[in-house]
């Protein structure tokens, strides 16, 4: 009887090592948008495979009083992306469907999230 606890109690923590070690998921795929740099030029930006799910505060744009917003995103992950107009995914909101088009230059935004269809 002893042995039965031991071994089931031993086989909840394995699995649950398991479960707790799996890699967290990401988007496949590319996510760019442009910025302005220091001489005012725009810069592409890409980020590759996020993170599934978090918010991406956009660094550099992080802090509003020091910077334009990003502008014309791409979603060319597997997933929707949902860009705000503020960090900490705060602000209005708009959709990227995956592997869609390029936005307008009008389409600003400082942070993201990624989110499965």
């Amino acid at each position: 009887m002893r042995l039965r606890h031991t071994l089931a109690a031993t086989c909840g923590t394995l699995a649950l090592t398991a479960v707790l070690a799996s890699p967290a998921h990401a988007a496949t795929g590319d996510f760019g948008y442009r910025v302005t740099d220091l001489d005012g030029q725009p810069l592409l930006v890409t980020l590759q495979d996020p993170a599934s799910g978090q918010c991406v505060t956009l660094p550099e744009v992080a802090d509003p009083s020091a910077s334009s917003p990003a502008f014309a995103p791409h979603n060319d992950t597997d997933e929707y992306a949902v860009v705000f107009t503020e960090p900490d995914c705060t602000g209005d909101t708009w959709t990227l469907r995956p592997h869609g088009n390029p936005a307008t230059d009008r389409l600003k935004l400082r942070s993201v999230v990624f989110l499965r269809g």
